[in-house]
């Protein structure tokens, strides 16, 4: 899980999670909702993060509207998922500046996560080093 801001700085990188598991699951387990840890932030979150809006407080939240099962999304629905995909795309590129290093796009054949841990934790400091020089 990557915490960036819109001039794609990474401000948090959470432990990895070896397996199947859902970000929100993830997000819960690295800030429990009984803190305020957003209350003062604007989050935008995509669709993998459906609670955030009742069980954590924040001055505003950005997420898309899901289509209905069986339904369609309306053409206002749209623009507004298009407004906000537009603004979470930043976010992408933080991650997509992680993956110029190649250690998060390539097959790696180590099976110890704190390695994994410490060169992902490296290749967002140097993204980081590289957006501000």
């Amino acid at each position: 899980m990557i915490m960036a801001t819109s001039d794609r700085y990474i401000h948090f990188l959470s432990k990895c999670w070896v397996g199947k598991s859902h970000d929100y699951t993830q997000l819960k387990v690295e800030f429990p909702a009984e803190e305020p840890w957003f209350k003062d932030l604007q989050v935008g979150v995509d669709l993998g993060y459906q609670g955030i809006v009742k069980d954590y407080e924040c001055e505003s939240i950005s997420i898309p509207d899901k289509k209905p099962r069986k339904g369609k999304l309306t053409e206002a629905q749209k623009d507004d998922n298009r407004n906000k995909s537009s603004e979470r795309i930043y976010v992408e590129h933080a991650i997509g500046g992680m993956k110029r290093f190649r250690y998060l796009s390539d097959r790696l054949r180590t099976h110890k996560v704190l390695l994994y841990e410490s060169a992902i934790g490296i290749c967002a400091g140097l993204w980081n080093f590289y957006m501000t020089n």
